[in-house]
Formats: C-alpha cells, structure tokens, sequence
C-alpha cells in the first residue's frame, strides 16, 4: 500500500489540509470526513477483526464512520416495516464503542432494505399511511435512545426514502427524536432532485444527501466534472436557501469497467471485470471538487468491518485494498 501511495503522490495527485482531530465521544469532531461502514458476519462489531478494520480505516485520514442498522419491508407499497435482524441493538451499540475507541466519531445512518427494490421506491397509499410512519418513527425512536446512550455524534432520520418525504409528518417524527437525541440530526436526499423538494431542512443540522449522478464514458473525465459540478451547484443552492452546511453523506462507484455510465450500480445488477484505476480516479474528481468548495463532511460508500474485503478482484464499491484507499489516504493525511 505505501508503495501505491508513493506512486500515486508522484504522479501529481494534491495533497490536501488535514481536519483537526479530537477523541470522538468526549470533543466535538470539526470535520466528519470518512466511510460508511458496513458489518459483515464474519467480522460482527466486538470482534477483533473489525477493530483492527476499523482501526485500518481510521489510518486514511477518517474522522467519522457510520453504523449502519437495516429496517426492514417485505414491498415498496407494505407498511408492515421492522428493524431487521442484520444489525440488532446491542451491535450498534458495539459498533459505537469500537469508533469512538479508534478516535472517530459515530453516525448511526438506518437504512430501509426492500426485497427486489430500494427505499426510494418506497411508495405509501393513503390508507396505510397512519401505520408506515407510526411503525418507522416507533423503530427510529428505539435507535435514537440507543444512538443518545452511546453517545454517537449523528443521527440520520432517514435515508433516501425520496417517495415518502415529502410528507408533513417529518416534522414530528423530527421532533420526537429531538427529545431523546442530543447529537445532530440530519436526512440523507438522494441527489439534489429529492433535496430541492425537502420542506423539513430548517429542523435539521445540515443538507446531507448521496451524489450518484451518471458520469458519462469512462474516458471522458471532463463530463465527469461537469457532471459533479451540476449536482453540487445545486445541492450548495439548497443548503445556502436553508443557511445549513452540506454534509455528502455518500460518494462512490464501483472498482468496475463502465461504471461511470451508472454509479450506483451494484455488482449484482452488472457482471463486469475489476476496473480499480477507474474506482480511483473519479473519487479523486469527487475529492477535488468538494475541497474547492470547502465541503469537507463527506462519507465515501464503502468500508467494511472485514479487514480483508475488497481487493484487486472485487468489483464492488467498497475502496479497501485498492488503489482508491490510497487516493483518498493521500487526500486526507497529506502523504
């Protein structure tokens, strides 16, 4: 890796101003810059695999993860929403600890899982809609108690459940959780379409979203930039009108040939040979782009707690063992 790291530093890349650091927990963390951070079964939060993961992570410069709980529907018109098994209670609880023992701070981001679909697909009719946002603020409040009990430093509300946002009821479910969390608080828009339309930013700590707009041909990394320029021209233009900071709670793509011509693909969805120059080279475009307009809070999507994952054959979107690791170590410990 250092070898790599050298390399890529030789080759022209900039290195950038490193965040101030502070023990997570007891200090506020000024910049929340770093992964989302996925658990795996074979390295569960506790283990000593997934702190020796995490303490790999934090080596890149990271100031921040996310621990991830998965809510649960069986369709996007169900309102019979659970918090899922994947990552039970008292392994969020662990996660938390096992961050804040690497010095980084801890944001709790749920997620809703949908069998053959995501949660933006989500859809409510009008006769469930009591039960949906009864089941998923009751679920909500449950981690917020024990993202509060931890001591975490975010809590996100929801993420990218753009076909239900749009409801008035954010606003309680917001101030609910308000009363039992003491950290900030903010919702994850996919993309600056479903942020643009977002009415509850005014309650919240800051405009976060996930940036996966289509890039263009992998060899055409000046329609990349533009690209990129677009969504956060437009992104900046909600969080000015809100006066909130922009937190970009995922960038990412796949280690993957083609994959600019659909970022947010997943490796399920297209078979393809492992690409990790192109992975590396648009995190670097996403990097230079954010540190011209000084948003410096950024979650790259993704790490996992299996200190083995990635690697030259993966063709997934997690940047561990690969040349991206070390594009954005290098961003972030000025190597």
């Amino acid at each position: 890796m250092i070898e790599r790291r050298t390399l890529l530093l030789t080759l022209g890349l900039t290195a950038f101003a490193s965040a101030s650091r502070s023990i997570a927990g007891n200090e506020a963390v000024s910049v929340l810059r770093g992964f989302n951070l996925i658990e795996t079964q074979n390295a569960q939060f506790g283990s000593n695999a997934a702190k020796l993961s995490i303490e790999r992570l934090a080596s890149t410069g990271a100031t921040a993860a996310t621990v991830i709980p998965f809510l649960w529907q069986p369709s996007i018109l169900a309102d019979d929403i659970i918090l899922g098994s994947a990552l039970p209670q008292h392994r969020i609880v662990l996660g938390i600890e096992q961050l804040h023992a690497a010095g980084l701070a801890a944001i709790v981001k749920p997620h809703v899982w949908v069998p053959q679909s995501w949660a933006g697909a989500i859809e409510i009719e009008a006769a469930s809609e009591d039960g949906w946002y009864s089941a998923y603020s009751e679920i909500l409040q449950k981690i917020a108690v024990t993202a509060e009990q931890s001591k975490a430093e975010v809590l996100v509300v929801g993420t990218e459940l753009r076909g239900v946002s749009g409801s008035d009821r954010w606003e309680s479910i917001i101030a609910e959780v308000r009363k039992v969390f003491s950290g900030k608080i903010t919702y994850v828009a996919h993309g600056a379409s479903e942020a643009e339309e977002i009415s509850f930013w005014p309650q919240l700590d800051a405009v976060a979203v996930s940036l996966y707009p289509i890039l263009g041909a992998a060899d055409d990394s000046k329609k990349w930039d533009i690209a990129i320029t677009d969504e956060l021209d437009r992104v900046q233009a909600v969080a000015q009108k809100y006066e909130k900071p922009v937190w970009v709670a995922e960038i990412g793509i796949r280690s993957a040939e083609g994959a600019t011509e659909r970022p947010w693909e997943s490796a399920e969805e297209r078979v393809s040979k492992s690409d990790m120059a192109l992975q590396a080279e648009v995190l670097k475009h996403w990097l230079i782009a954010l540190e011209a307009r000084q948003i410096q809070d950024v979650w790259i999507w993704r790490w996992f707690t299996d200190p083995d994952g990635g690697g030259e054959e993966d063709t997934d979107f997690t940047v561990q063992n690969k040349d991206a690791e070390d594009v954005v170590a290098i961003f972030w410990n000025r190597i």
